[in-house]
């Protein structure tokens, strides 16, 4: 292999190739979704979308709301699943791991009490691959606390994403038309 043909992947792909890989231990049976957290380009904390610790997985009928018909989306109050962005940041408290300054990766954008740990984690930026429920509050949430977020595009150009661009999460609540008070 010469060194024309060596090629790495940049840290976004990275990291967020090992959110899928993560993925795959979620144990919900509607969705697999993880998130992982990285500082200083280390990974210090994994989690994955399932029933809490203990609990009976939700593939072997443990969430009685996510082996309902009920529509996704709806009724969140009542699943037991936790999210991954909520298994890894609780998951970093467990084992006595501070967050403040890291990255979180995700493979779906988090929903708004995902949104409420990761400002008071203290992690600093959120890149996510797909959207799910991402509503104009928990952006404006994010932007207000000061959290840089960023949706990560396969084949891109990392730089191109990050400079003199808008971000999906960046804008000021007043900017975003979508956004009702």
């Amino acid at each position: 292999m010469s060194l024309r043909e060596f090629e790495r992947p940049d840290w976004d792909t990275y990291f967020m190739d090992i959110a899928h890989v993560v993925a795959t231990r979620g144990n919900c049976i509607r969705r697999q979704v993880a998130a992982v957290i990285v500082k200083n380009q280390r990974l210090i904390s994994t989690g994955y979308n399932g029933t809490p610790r203990g609990v009976k997985n939700c593939f072997e009928g443990g969430c009685a709301r996510c082996a309902s018909n009920v529509s996704s989306g709806s009724d969140l109050g009542e699943c037991i699943c936790s999210h991954a962005e909520e298994n890894a940041i609780t998951q970093a408290a467990y084992h006595g791991i501070a967050l403040q300054g890291a990255t979180l990766y995700c493979t779906l954008s988090p929903c708004l009490i995902c949104a409420k740990m990761i400002v008071n984690s203290g992690i600093e930026e959120v890149v996510y691959e797909d959207k799910y429920e991402f509503s104009g509050q928990t952006k404006a949430l994010l932007a207000e606390a000061g959290v840089k977020c960023r949706q990560f595009r396969r084949g891109l150009d990392v730089a191109m994403l990050r400079e003199d661009r808008p971000r999906d999460c960046g804008m000021s609540p007043l900017l975003d038309p979508k956004f009702k008070v």
